[in-house]
């Protein structure tokens, strides 16, 4: 021994520090004393100390504080102090017992080692009261440091529990006396006690400690159980068990989820990612802008700075997202990326030890080595296995996380965005366009954060691999590397042409949801015109475009997935005939190949990783580019409208030049509007009323002037802007609730009568863009809106134009006018009525865009200027009531001379008294109409206000509710896919196609495995080495192997390739031939979002997610298959261990399924409102900004994003906690693999290589079959929704034969006749016209009158059968129409439908989609629509573009261009559906006289507005409750005093 010890570490010690014959060479290992105090105690303490900064960090970021004493921190704290008594006590006692006089000299270790020891328990002491104060419940270092303390300590137990026996003995025989082994006996206790400790801080450490008292966010009872787990308990994914088991037993609902972890809510992710991108903002502009301090909060609010600039910052280049990304989320990033270093490093470590274990099996024959050997080896396979799964798992999490708070950033940077765009950025993208960027361009990135590393991980990957297979087989690897590089350009160049063409696809994809958007929004437009083919051809059309693009990506695909499978085939192959024919001497053995085989296996995944990488980085690269486009461009100045108090007026422009973005629309304004007075804005349509409303609100870009407003803003839009809310949120917007102002306002707008026919009452749900309301109803809940915001300053944009002249007045007098509710406060009014213009304090003309003149009524009559012909004009229209104009003939003639007026004006008196009858709409209440009482409106609006709402008591409010739902919730589906799924989506492949697919899968494993076997008998041929012909016949057969392999892989693509395509195709085609057949009900029912996420995501995961799922599916599935029979050909006994495998793997799986599926539902359902309420913004944006209620419609998104995350975020861990388990079953596959192989005796080498390098890639097999069969459930949905869409009822056949025998011009006559006719809108409700019986002869003109809800509207939609009959019939000239074609029916009937549907396209497809029509006739409709000239004066003529919903035409324009198509069609029955409500008077006036003239010899029915429209009419139909009350001519009845049509003229004082 004594010549041992000069190596220094012998001398700290003072005895032997290394012994190889003890530790190795032996039959029964063991380290020496002084390898076990030093090596085994310093490992863990040393790797404490080089963590430690990770729990300093933790306690930095810790957002919670102070944890209470408690059992468990009481127990680490005193078993801490243990632990340092004990290690002082030792270094006591050897300073006593040891050195001085004693004998017993003292060694360097007795001194270092209880003060290391000492030192870093003093650490881990001082972090208990640390952690406490921080409120850290759990720390991953300290666990790991206890775990290798205590794993690394056990070989000194068995020194010292043996040293112990010896002493035993020497004390129990004869010569003791003199030996004193005192030092010795306390060492013995000392470690023991140690010991003891250790395991008790370990087991201490595997639970986490108690809630913290103060946190920064609340958590309630429901937080997710993550956030208290302990270490072990995080690395394991424990704490998910209690979701898997509840989602197992039963499909879990929204309610069984947790709260979301404060650390990736908005709140907190936001303020982060905005500082970042301002500060990088900031960069990008020379000019010196202010410094800013750090991420601005505004009472709490993040925000974003305007990359745009100011006018004068010298713009640099874009902002763009990425800096401001790898900021904000790069540090957790880099944490990951640090994991995946380690896994990497182990995953090499895992073909070293197999070359071992094949070395092991290979000396069993000749020179065995001892057992223990063989067993440690396949444990340290397990150990290294088991730890590369903890890790990847902690890894993938990580970067999950990030991915998740990129989308949550960029998400919420788009909605910030969208709210302050301007108009010409509007203009370049739809809304669909916008709404896709956080769609499809935001989750993007959050699926390509977790390969993100593979940027530097797969070149490390493949580097190491090179390395030891350089070892392994010399310069020959080189050959192989050589066909790996040759591969990789092959697949860049396929790469980038799929990259082409996915841009193209990108783009076909973005017309075809825009163009179904229009489709569906307009689908009313649509079957009332019978379009619907011509629709359905241009969507087919964008469609084939985009599956001939899908076609050729298809190709392309099935290219490089065959090239890669073949890929490690090929350069193993390569490699192997390189290195057996360079030199005579190399003879493969069994180590070489299959130590080799496995380091290509672990080659394959970074060398296919790279390429999908690269094509999905450049996927993310365009998502880049197009956010950092839109984040990019222009906003609004919010600096154009000046708020200056110390103005004389509220309201002021001096000098305002503006324009929407190209040429210049308003020149020469200077308006001034004076405290609480009313100024109208009158003028013919298109000279600029509406413009310059937007100019005070900031919309418009200014180009020269000051615009100046004072005070809170209201403002009711020309359309107004509904969300999808009930008619109280509407009308409360974000305001709170006082019941008697509320009521005020609802009688004020005349909403009383509205809310009470409404289902729900005031709780009634209101559809997207205010579906279920009439225009008048959404024109008056926007007025409310702003009467109930209390501002002061209205904008009121032709509020009147949508309801008629009663209830006009109504609100004039109670709303606007000088006595009304708004009395007090500053007003605009753009205005079409001349009735209420004496009462308004100054007026201002508009003409071509300038201010022709302004004053008040009375100057404006005198100067007989542009004001004067106005009126004239209007009043020639007569329809203003014969009180009303008695007041502008006494305003008139107050004035003095001018004679012309005054005699208009009496000849509109005089045809005022002819024509007393009115739609009298929601004012006057029912008992009127039946003749009682007829008090002034004034009284009974009064009385009416006054039973207020008493009786809403609980009870009711819980019948409003439920009754009040429109839009029906959006289904998820729960439990498993039904198999009739699968058939459907089999079936929409073909059936050879598929069994093609699987066959040539199944001849490919069977090729591999044989190429694998072949190499086997090969490297256990000893003669090869001797005989070349041998050899090379051994090689030949090789090849031929992989050549079947790769023509099996080929085929196999092929088919899979073109089967999907095909049921594509078909699946598509299915959806929209079925979903254009829609009845109408089902459109009111179903929100526009729900349907169109039908149209994109799911037809998107059939054409594009499912194929390649399913190629991966097909591959991992056979690979598993095969493994399981190589393993069991090497060791048979395998299989008695595959049934319980099977059976945990089966367990986990099933538990996972089901969560997983469910909780993806739940996400995809939480997904949906994100959207629809992003794309309701976007619409409402002028609305938000001009109340200024900008935040909370943030906070509301925000909500929504967290709320989705809610979802998301379990189904991630379901990933990760299922990885956990099955990858651990996939290491006891690697552990009985290769304990069976070394403890069977098994002596074929060859073998063993085999099997075993087959178990370390199930791991990764397993994974990733379960991962697909989720998958393919969870995308099958999208198939299982398009096919529920798909045999959702239908309304009648398009055509019928016998359509065919009708004449062309069919209907001759135009007779109608109703026959007892009853209907209903959708099963289950009311009647809504219940036995109604007329008819009309042929050319007759008649009006149908009624209050709201009366029936007017279903009486016409009952005529085109856009709702079925439930009683009676309706025939026309004398044909039952319900024994035709719904195309035959409609396609014979015109209608001027209530709101003026245009699509995008050109305005000759907006006229004619069918495209039948000659130019000539084309022209003629659109002289006789009066758009002639309008026309003309467009570059581009009838091939003028419109934009989408026909933005770019003003409401009055579209209402003409429907007027043309009605000229166009020109058929014997025309409906006209309160077609005049959104003109103004001289658009009225042209529309009145066409039809006079154009549709003399037809039958037009009139849903009449105005008195005039009706006056002319042969009869007058009166509707109450759906019943027809009165049929008869107008005079007849109003020569009958009691008649109900002379009690609603007397109402109107018209009689």
């Amino acid at each position: 021994m004594a010549e041992d010890t000069n190596s220094p570490m012998d001398r700290f010690c003072g005895s032997t520090f290394w012994n190889s014959t003890e530790t190795w060479f032996t039959n029964d290992p063991d380290f020496t004393p002084c390898f076990e105090q030093t090596v085994l105690v310093w490992t863990p303490c040393a790797f404490y100390w080089l963590f430690v900064a990770f729990d300093f960090y933790y306690l930095k970021a810790s957002l919670d504080r102070n944890i209470p004493w408690n059992k468990l921190n009481v127990s680490k704290a005193l078993v801490n102090v243990g632990l340092l008594v004990i290690t002082a006590l030792d270094l006591i006692m050897a300073l006593i017992k040891k050195g001085g006089d004693s004998q017993l000299p003292l060694y360097d270790l007795d001194v270092w080692g209880p003060i290391i020891k000492f030192a870093t328990f003093l650490l881990l002491f001082l972090f208990i009261p640390l952690n406490r104060k921080y409120g850290v419940q759990t720390t991953g270092c300290q666990f790991l440091f206890w775990f290798l303390l205590v794993v690394l300590s056990i070989p000194r137990c068995r020194t010292e529990v043996r040293l112990d026996t010896e002493r035993g003995k020497i004390l129990s025989s004869e010569e003791a006396t003199e030996q004193d082994f005192s030092w010795e006996e306390y060492q013995f206790a000392s470690f023991f006690i140690f010991f003891t400790f250790s395991c008790l801080m370990l087991i201490l450490n595997c639970f986490a400690d108690g809630l913290p008292r103060q946190t920064k966010y609340q958590r309630g009872e429901n937080e997710i159980p993550e956030l208290s787990a302990s270490f072990l308990s995080r690395i394991t994914y424990q704490w998910f068990d209690k979701m898997a088991l509840k989602g197992y037993r039963n499909p879990l609902e929204e309610k069984d989820l947790w709260d979301l972890r404060p650390q990736d809510s908005c709140s907190e992710v936001m303020p982060i990612f905005a500082h970042h991108w301002n500060q990088n903002v900031r960069k990008n502009y020379r000019s010196k802008t202010r410094v800013e301090p750090k991420a601005q909060f505004s009472n709490g609010h993040v925000t974003f700075e305007n990359p745009h600039g100011e006018k004068n910052g010298r713009k640099k280049g874009m902002a763009s997202i990425m800096p401001p990304i790898y900021k904000s989320f790069g540090g957790v990033f880099m944490f990951g990326a640090l994991m995946k270093l380690f896994t990497d490093v182990l995953t090499f470590a895992q073909p070293q030890v197999l070359s071992l274990i094949i070395g092991f099996v290979s000396d069993q024959e000749k020179d065995p080595q001892p057992e223990w050997k063989g067993i440690m080896y396949s444990v340290l396979l397990f150990i290294l296995a088991a730890a590369q799964t903890f890790i990847l798992g902690q890894y993938f999490h990580r970067m999950f996380i990030v991915g998740l708070r990129i989308r949550t950033a960029l998400i919420n940077a788009i909605y910030r965005k969208a709210l302050r765009i301007s108009n010409s950025t509007k203009k370049e993208s739809t809304v669909g366009e916008i709404v896709n960027l956080m769609a499809v361009d935001a989750q993007r990135f959050m699926e390509l954060t977790t390969y993100l590393n593979m940027i530097w991980s797969a070149p490390l990957q493949i580097g190491l691999a090179l390395f030891f297979l350089w070892q392994q087989l010399g310069p020959s690897v080189l050959a192989g590397l050589a066909v790996m590089i040759i591969l990789i350009p092959v697949n860049g160049v396929i790469a980038s042409r799929i990259k082409t063409y996915q841009i193209r696809q990108m783009k076909y994809k973005d017309e075809r949801v825009k163009l179904m958007n229009e489709v569906l929004s307009g689908i009313k437009v649509l079957k009332l015109y019978a379009w619907e083919p011509s629709f359905e051809k241009q969507v087919l059309d964008i469609r084939d475009k985009e599956i001939a693009t899908l076609r050729s990506t298809a190709y392309l695909n099935a290219g490089t997935s065959f090239l890669w499978s073949c890929a490690p085939f090929l350069v193993s192959l390569v490699t192997f005939a390189t290195y057996v024919l360079i030199d005579e001497n190399n003879v493969l053995d069994a180590t070489k190949t299959f130590v080799s085989l496995s380091l290509f296996n672990i080659l394959r995944f970074p060398l296919t990783m790279l390429p999908m990488l690269i094509t999905n980085l450049v996927q993310t690269q365009v998502s880049v580019n197009r956010i950092n486009k839109f984040l990019n461009s222009e906003e609004l100045d919010p600096n154009s409208v000046h708020h200056d108090p110390s103005k004389p007026h509220p309201m002021t422009i001096e000098n305002g030049e503006f324009s929407w973005g190209d040429e210049i629309t308003l020149r020469n304004i200077n308006i001034e509007v004076r405290k609480s007075s009313l100024v109208a804005l009158v003028g013919t349509v298109g000279s600029g009323k509406s413009s310059v409303v937007q100019a005070f609100l900031g919309e418009m870009e200014k180009l020269a002037g000051h615009v100046n407003t004072v005070g809170k803003l209201a403002y009711v839009p020309q359309q107004a802007w509904i969300q999808n809310a009930t008619v109280r949120d509407n009308i409360l917007f974000g305001q709170p609730y006082d019941r008697k102002r509320y009521n005020k306002v609802i009688d004020a707008c005349a909403l009383r009568a509205d809310i009470d026919i409404l289902s729900a009452g005031d709780q009634t749900e209101i559809g997207e863009k205010g579906i279920n309301l009439s225009g008048g109803q959404k024109q008056r809940i926007s007025l409310a809106r702003a009467v109930y915001s209390d501002a002061d300053l209205y904008l009121l944009d032709d509020p009147l134009s949508a309801v008629d002249a009663h209830v006009g007045k109504h609100i004039f007098e109670e709303v606007i006018g000088p006595k009304g509710v708004l009395a007090r406060k500053s007003r605009i009014l753009v205005t079409h009525g001349v009735t209420f213009l004496p009462q308004v304090d100054s007026i201002y003309v508009m003409k071509m865009g300038e201010i022709s003149e302004s004053g008040t009524f009375d100057q404006l009559v005198k100067n007989k200027g542009a004001f004067a012909d106005f009126i004239i004009q209007h009043l020639q229209e007569g329809n203003e009531e014969e009180e009303e104009l008695n007041q502008i003939k006494r305003q008139i003639s107050s004035t003095g001379d001018v004679p012309e007026l005054l005699g208009s004006v009496e000849k509109a008196i005089k045809l005022a008294r002819t024509e007393s009858l009115s739609d009298s709409i929601s004012v006057t209440s029912a008992d009127s109409l039946m003749g009682g009482g007829n008090g002034s409106l004034r009284r009974r609006v009064k009385r009416q206000s006054s039973h207020d709402s008493v009786a809403s008591a609980a009870s009711l409010k819980k019948k409003q509710e439920v009754e009040g739902k429109l839009i029906e919730t959006e289904k998820s589906q729960t439990g498993g896919v039904q198999f009739a799924v699968y058939k459907h989506y089999i079936k929409s492949v073909g059936i050879f196609l598929s069994l093609a697919t699987l066959i040539l899968n199944f001849v490919f494993q069977a090729f591999q495995i044989g190429s694998n076997l072949w190499l086997t008998k090969w490297s256990n041929d000893d003669r090869v080495a001797n005989d070349t012909g041998l050899r090379d016949m051994y090689l030949g057969v090789y090849g031929a192997f992989g050549f079947g392999q790769v023509l099996a892989k080929y085929l196999s693509g092929l088919a899979l390739a073109l089967g999907c395509l095909h049921s594509s195709i078909d699946v598509f085609n299915k959806l929209l031939n079925k979903g254009l057949r829609w009845p109408m009900e089902l459109f009111d029912t179903t929100p526009i979002g729900r349907i169109l996420s039908r149209y994109s995501k799911d037809i998107d995961t059939v054409d594009g997610v499912l194929p390649s799922i399913i190629v991966q599916l097909l591959n991992t599935c056979f690979a598993v298959l095969a493994t399981i029979v190589v393993i069991s050909m090497s060791t048979p006994i395998f299989l008695t261990v595959i049934v319980p495998i099977a059976f945990l793997y089966y367990f986990a799986q099933r538990f996972y399924v089901a969560t997983s599926r469910q909780l993806m539902r739940l996400e995809s359902v939480s997904r949906s409102p994100i959207y629809s309420h992003f794309s309701e913004t976007v619409t409402g944006a002028s609305t938000i900004r001009a109340y200024n209620v900008g935040n909370r419609f943030i906070d509301e998104s925000d909500a929504k994003v967290d709320k989705n995350q809610v979802c998301k975020y379990p189904s991630v861990i379901a990933n990760r906690w299922l990885a956990i388990r099955l990858e651990m079953v996939g290491n006891l596959i690697i552990l009985f693999a290769s304990l069976f192989a070394v403890l069977g005796g098994q002596t074929n080498p060859g073998l063993v290589g085999l099997s075993v390098s087959y178990a370390l890639q199930v791991t990764q097999t397993l994974n990733w079959l379960v991962r697909m069969t989720s998958d393919i459930e969870t995308n099958i949905v999208s198939v299982e929704r398009i096919k529920e869409y798909g045999e959702t009822k239908q309304e009648a056949a398009w055509e019928l034969e016998q359509d065919k025998s009708k004449p062309k011009n069919w209907p001759e006559e135009g007779r109608v006749e109703f026959q007892n006719f009853q209907v209903r809108y959708r099963e289950g409700l009311d009647l809504v016209l219940r036995g109604v019986s007329f008819n009309i002869k042929g050319g007759e003109k008649v009006g149908i009158v009624g209050r709201t809800g009366a029936g007017k509207s279903s009486l016409t939609l009952a005529l085109f059968r856009i709702i079925e009959a439930a009683g009676g019939r309706i025939s026309i000239d004398g044909v039952d129409i319900a024994t035709m074609g719904l195309h035959m029916l409609r396609s014979r009937l015109t209608i001027i439908p209530q709101d003026p549907v245009l699509f995008s396209g050109s305005l000759r497809v907006n006229l004619d989609p069918f495209e039948i029509k000659t130019d000539d006739e084309i022209w003629k409709a659109l002289e006789l629509s009066h758009l002639k000239s309008f026309v003309k004066s467009l570059a581009a003529g009838l091939n003028h573009e419109i934009a989408e919903g026909g933005e770019n035409l003003s409401v009055g324009q579209r209402q003409l261009v429907c007027l043309a198509r009605a000229l166009l069609r020109k058929t014997k029955v025309l409906v006209l559906d309160e077609a005049t409500a959104a003109v103004d008077l001289e658009t009225d006036d042209l529309i009145q006289k066409t039809i006079r003239t154009e549709f003399r010899d037809c039958t037009v029915l009139t849903i009449a507005h105005r008195l005039n429209t009706i006056l002319d009419s042969d009869k007058v139909i009166v509707l109450d409750k759906g019943q027809i009350t009165e049929f008869a001519s107008p005079t007849e009845l109003l020569d009958n005093p009691k008649s109900a049509f002379y009690s609603m003229a007397k109402d109107a004082n018209l009689v």
